[in-house]
């Protein structure tokens, strides 16, 4: 939730046209690349969650309870947080489906599947995140296709809306969370034996895919002028929709940081969990936050804003 900040801040304060993924310029790059971890933890926790939450909602009472909550998050996305948060206006001419918009169908789509058996809900789960870029090749302005798979304009004219956040992949990693969340049922040493297993593995077949360039990411790695810049152009992997490489790149990490705060959270680390009791409050306040601030200084500077 913090690291989320930094991106936010810099879409609202950067320069404009300045591309945060260029790997020739390295300290920019970074404040990006940290972030790619926010976004596939969110969608892995919510899986998490919603698998651990079946205990408070028994037999069909999870499926409502996911279908609701889900349907509120989008509610929420395409009304509060788009006036007060992200743009500061009610016109509607533009309209961009992000981060809550997913979250809410992936919470839907979790409702659908609860019922089936975890190993059926991870094997889909792993379908949908290892095989959606085989469909990379396809070229298409089907809104369906904007919303599913490849990010775009839903609807153009005098009022725009545009998917940034596909859904396909993204249901993928919510319906593996889901699976992980049964490995916090079993006993410790055996959940974090696993965790430290599949967080290496991610991590060895991200860098071996990658390093041959075969598949799993639409832009292939290049020699740049400098290792530094070759470093980071390997580690550039595709965030919209995010690739089978991307999702290997910041999941497997993930697995291993779970895996180290298993037991305990850190004393240097427990003040995060304030953001993580209010997410959503969290959420709408700091990009109003980050938004008001950056007006401000624009009216400042520029006299307008």
């Amino acid at each position: 939730m913090i690291l989320m900040a930094l991106d936010h801040t810099r879409d609202f304060f950067g320069m404009p046209g300045a591309n945060p993924t260029d790997p020739t310029s390295t300290g920019l790059f970074l404040t990006r690349w940290i972030t790619h971890f926010c976004a596939p933890v969110f969608f892995l926790l919510t899986g998490t969650s919603a698998y651990l939450s079946r205990q408070r909602w028994p037999g069909r009472g999870l499926t409502g309870y996911l279908v609701t909550r889900g349907a509120w998050l989008i509610v929420l996305e395409l009304t509060v947080v788009r006036t007060l948060s992200y743009q500061f206006n009610v016109d509607y001419r533009v309209t961009m489906l992000l981060v809550l918009w997913a979250l809410g169908w992936s919470m839907i789509f979790l409702g659908l599947i609860a019922r089936l058996p975890v190993r059926a809900i991870l094997a889909l789960g792993l379908v949908m995140i290892a095989g959606h870029n085989l469909l990379d090749g396809i070229r298409s302005a089907n809104p369906l296709w904007s919303i599913l798979h490849a990010p775009g304009f839903v609807l153009q004219g005098d009022h725009t809306v545009f998917a940034a956040y596909p859904l396909i992949p993204w249901l993928g990693v919510t319906a593996v969370g889901y699976a992980l969340g049964a490995a916090f049922e079993w006993a410790p040493e055996r959940r974090r034996r696993v965790l430290l297993h599949v967080g290496v593995a991610s991590i060895a077949l991200f860098l071996v895919v990658r390093g041959v360039k075969a598949y799993g990411d639409p832009v292939p790695w290049k020699t740049q002028s400098t290792v530094v810049a070759t470093i980071l152009s390997f580690i550039n992997t595709n965030k919209y929709p995010p690739s089978l490489l991307y999702l290997l790149m910041t999941l497997g990490p993930a697995l291993l940081f779970l895996r180290a705060i298993d037991s305990h959270v850190p004393a240097g680390l427990r003040f995060t969990i304030v953001y993580g009791r209010v997410p959503m409050f969290y959420y709408i306040a700091h990009f109003a936050l980050v938004h008001l601030t950056a007006a401000i200084v624009a009216l400042a500077l520029n006299g307008s804003a």
